[in-house]
């Protein structure tokens, strides 16, 4: 298990991009977090790494949204490897058999979920788990009015706090997240 702090909404695109260049078809990724904590900001990040068309937008109205790959990226492990990218919001799902429902194909895209934890027995072997923690009762100066739309957007930019952890014999090796420097 890592934990990082990430600074900026820039910052955590550095850290999605990062993330990319590990990720290959069959692979899951777990985001865990409050509203406003940056998982989609993560995961447009991941997306843009992996050259996916069109941007990542928030699936909370679709569950998942499927974004196809341009074509293989530099950023892929396999050179050949295109596969899409699925990004799963399941805040809205009670269980791991509505998970299922979706029809995600788990083996050759890569899926990211947000709010997923408890929902993914028997979907994988292994994954990644990355919680993004942001500070509370922070930035009260910021206007009531506003509100995080998306990720990241309040005036007031405040730290994150992101732990990484790998789970399952693809995930053993963590080294590479030095390369993420504080």
């Amino acid at each position: 298990m890592t934990t990082l702090t990430v600074e900026s909404p820039e910052r955590m695109a550095e850290l999605g991009a990062l993330i990319a260049t590990r990720l290959s078809a069959g692979d899951l990724v777990l985001l865990n977090g409050d509203l406003g904590a940056g998982k989609t900001t993560l995961t447009r990040a991941i997306g843009d790494a992996l050259g996916i068309r069109g941007t990542v937008t928030s699936p909370t109205f679709v569950l998942a949204r499927t974004h196809p790959r341009l074509e293989a990226s530099p950023a892929a492990v396999a050179p050949d490897d295109a596969a899409p990218l699925v990004h799963v919001d399941a805040y809205r799902l009670g269980s791991a058999v509505e998970l299922d429902d979706l029809d995600i194909d788990f083996d050759s895209s890569i899926v990211v979920v947000e709010w997923g934890a408890g929902l993914l027995d028997g979907v994988s072997e292994s994954w990644l788990n990355i919680d993004i923690a942001r500070p509370t009762g922070a930035g009260e100066e910021a206007s009531s009015a506003q509100t995080p739309a998306d990720d990241f957007t309040v005036e007031t930019i405040e730290p994150r706090t992101v732990t990484v952890a790998g789970f399952g014999t693809r995930w053993t090796d963590m080294e590479w997240l030095n390369a993420f420097s504080d």
